[in-house]
């Protein structure tokens, strides 16, 4: 069953108009198609519909092929044509065939537009499904996907659904609900721009807040800070954990079992509601480690929640927060950026592109004294070496700096001053 399944929908046709209404037409075009695309015919079958209200009908046909079929109807009231092609591979790979005779017809037809739809069928092995197509949607209007060797884990929790692939471009790769978390290959784009611009900006963090992070990856990257004595990890959702225990060891690198690892399963908001009405634990670094924004865990990035965290804070402290794709989502990256700034003095929006997220993605990290962007390279490189972090693939002094660098588009998305009232320093709140 596993092939490849081709559609398109052809309007304005400029090609002769007995194409459209001639069977026979049709027949020879579409066999002569095949055999040049290298398919095989098996059987073919085309009707011409009668004369509707004074307009030609138009013609069904469909040509049985050894590798599966190719199917067309014409509406010639509306120069129009609709295709489908399907090709399975269960003997050798026919894709390309298929985009051929796809191809070669469209060209036949010369419509002035029209619409294409590539659909990957099947898998090779149904138990592993082997060759599944991973897509995930930027926004309405856009996707982006990767191929999985294997479907290793499927998982339908109370809060969402876990799924873990082996996958030929990132190795172990993990969704949640369908969205991209984190990859063995790619994960060092996420969690070392998340974590040490703030980490490096504090002159010795010694205990930290992860919210969300079951996978580990976070966590791990404020380890290595040597005066890191304490990271306390909130995960909503046990089975994330025990899955990163199981599936994802080249993320979190074996720090699940690190002592100064604290892992409380529940909700991030009653945790740190009860820290800070009880008191008593505060942190030098909060990360909120979370699904996207416009996922369940919403109500975590908004202006209530920030002034939260704010509480079990200690002075100097940061909190640093991915806020989306200023590309596909500046809406949500806008809101985010003013929530932030309500809340505290300086918000410095950083950016870079993620690979497996498919875009330029927007982070933050947000204080009431802490100023990132005031830490010189040669400074970032210098307690980089004085705390002996040697082991980054992707932040170093340079790429600090570089990271708070943002384009215009970025730019205008940053918060402005209220009417009426003097505009906050550059400095606090800038790209």
């Amino acid at each position: 069953m596993q092939g490849l399944h081709l559609t398109a929908d052809l309007y304005g046709c400029q090609c002769g108009p007995s194409l459209l209404v001639e069977a026979s037409q049709l027949e020879a075009l579409c066999r002569g198609a095949v055999e040049a695309a290298g398919l095989t015919v098996v059987d073919e079958k085309f009707f011409t519909f009668p004369d509707y209200q004074g307009e030609p009908g138009g013609v069904t046909g469909a040509v049985l092929l050894a590798e599966s079929h190719l199917a067309l109807h014409t509406w010639p009231e509306r120069a129009g044509v609709t295709l489908d092609v399907y090709v399975c591979n269960f003997s050798t790979d026919n894709s390309g065939k298929a985009e051929k005779l796809l191809d070669d017809l469209i060209v036949a037809f010369a419509p002035r537009q029209q619409n294409t739809n590539r659909i990957l069928r099947g898998s090779e092995d149904p138990d592993s499904q082997s060759g599944e197509l991973l897509l995930e949607w930027l926004n309405p209007a856009s996707a982006f996907g990767f191929a999985a060797t294997r479907r290793i884990e499927t998982v339908r929790t109370p809060y969402q659904t876990l799924e873990v692939f082996d996958t030929p471009q990132w190795g172990r790769l993990f969704r949640l609900d369908g969205c991209y978390m984190t990859s063995e290959r790619d994960e060092f784009f996420y969690h070392e721009p998340i974590v040490h611009p703030a980490a490096i900006a504090h002159p010795a963090p010694a205990s930290a807040l992860v919210i969300g992070g079951g996978d580990g990856g976070s966590s791990e990257e404020l380890l290595k800070h040597p005066s890191m004595s304490r990271v306390v990890m909130a995960e909503l959702d046990a089975e994330v954990v025990r899955v990163a225990r199981q599936h994802l060891g080249k993320v979190h690198r074996g720090v699940l079992d690190d002592p100064r690892l604290d892992i409380r399963i529940g909700d991030g908001w009653t945790l740190v509601e009860s820290m800070a009405t009880r008191g008593g634990e505060r942190f030098d670094l909060v990360v909120l480690d979370l699904t996207d924004p416009d996922t369940p865990a919403h109500r975590l990035y908004t202006a209530d929640f920030f002034r939260l965290v704010k509480r079990v804070m200690n002075p100097g402290a940061a909190i640093t927060l991915h806020i989306g794709s200023p590309v596909f989502r500046p809406d949500l990256v806008r809101r985010l950026l003013a929530e932030l700034a309500t809340v505290f003095p300086i918000v410095r929006p950083l950016g870079l592109y993620i690979p497996l997220y498919g875009a330029y993605w927007g982070l933050c990290c947000a204080s009431d004294t802490l100023d990132p962007l005031a830490i010189e390279p040669r400074v970032a490189e210098q307690r980089l070496a004085e705390r002996g972090i040697a082991d980054l693939r992707y932040y170093n002094g340079d790429v600090h700096r570089a990271l708070f660098a943002l384009p215009n588009f970025f730019r205008d998305l940053l918060p402005q001053a209220p009417a009426g009232r003097a505009a906050r320093p550059p400095a606090r709140v800038a790209g």
